[in-house]
């Protein structure tokens, strides 16, 4: 197939342009840098600008669709421009190119309302009850895609939890960092049940939904290992790999929820861009279960990850200990 990946320059969307090229199909990225993946064409733009992005969809047989605004900081209206008016200006190339494949990777917290998930299906995307600009966007973006399915456009939207291996900048990096710096408190006690994927079954599952997309069409996924673990215990084995001491300070989880509200109201105040410490939306994540059933995903894929989380945790000792 001729397939578009957006936001390629990520460590998923990289990780599926570089699976499907290796397979042997024709892979177009498209994100604002080059990415310099080989064997693929470039075609750099933001998914903002509709003529860009038209450019990208023309000739293609599916979309990968990656490219987001993932920050936990800044106003609505940058969250709005990329997750939602994006979303449309990929749905008007796709209709305009007439190409019939759509993946759209979205998140589970475009379903989380701030309460426990166990044993959660996908749920409906929620952009009034999501927590934070990121989540609500993405919420509206996906109910943007999912209603474009249709019978001459296949759209089925993926939701990877917590995706996580070797050379992450965002959960692994962002973890690794403040543990280092003596700034990776536990919220409560710690035993909040959460699930993660690992990057490979991540690629995987995403390419699968492509393939198996008029088995899983107009239908969410989540996408997790399916190994759920007390948060204390994922970040001690993450901290580890990386050579980093573990937390041990515990903060009652009342006391960072509103830390994290005065620490949202000074960045806003300030206008900064660079990552808060805490946040609210951050407290409710560290202390509150959210682990998700798995047998439906996996029935409609034909699909269960290849990695265990065991291995991963190999996989990323022997990747810091060799940078």
């Amino acid at each position: 197939m001729r397939v578009l990946v957006t936001g390629a320059s990520g460590l998923l969307g990289g990780g599926v342009a570089r699976k499907l090229a290796d397979r042997g199909d024709e892979v177009t990225v498209f994100q604002r840098r080059p990415s310099s993946l080989a064997g693929v064409r470039e075609v750099t733009g933001d998914i903002t600008d509709a003529t860009s992005v038209l450019k990208a969809v023309e000739g293609m047989d599916a979309v990968v669709h990656l490219a987001a605004k993932v920050n936990v900081t800044g106003p609505w209206a940058e969250y709005a421009a990329v997750n939602i008016d994006g979303v449309q200006n990929l749905l008007d190339a796709i209709e305009h190119a007439g190409t019939p494949r759509l993946v759209h990777v979205s998140s589970p917290s475009v379903a989380h309302h701030g309460h426990a998930l166990v044993g959660a299906g996908a749920g409906p995307a929620d952009p009034e009850r999501a927590r934070g600009n990121y989540s609500r966007s993405k919420a509206a973006g996906e109910q943007l895609a999912l209603a474009a399915n249709g019978p001459d456009l296949a759209v089925v939207a993926i939701r990877p939890h917590l995706v996580w291996g070797p050379g992450d900048t965002q959960l692994v990096g962002r973890i690794v960092q403040r543990a280092q710096a003596g700034r990776l408190p536990l919220i409560g006690s710690g035993a909040a049940l959460i699930d993660t994927t690992y990057i490979d079954n991540a690629v995987d599952a995403t390419v699968a939904a492509l393939d198996r997309i008029n088995h899983a069409r107009g239908q969410a996924l989540v996408v997790t290992n399916g190994e759920p673990r007390p948060v204390a215990d994922l970040f001690a084995r993450l901290c580890t790999a990386a050579g980093a001491e573990p937390p041990s300070l515990h903060i009652p989880f009342g006391v960072a929820w509103l830390a994290g509200a005065a620490v949202e109201g000074v960045w806003a105040a300030g206008k900064r861009r660079d990552d808060p410490p805490l946040t609210r939306f951050l407290a409710e994540q560290l202390a509150t279960a959210h682990w998700f059933d798995q047998k439906h995903t996996r029935s409609v894929l034909d699909w269960t990850p290849a990695v265990g989380l065991e291995e991963g945790f190999e996989r990323l000792g022997q990747y810091y200990a060799s940078h």
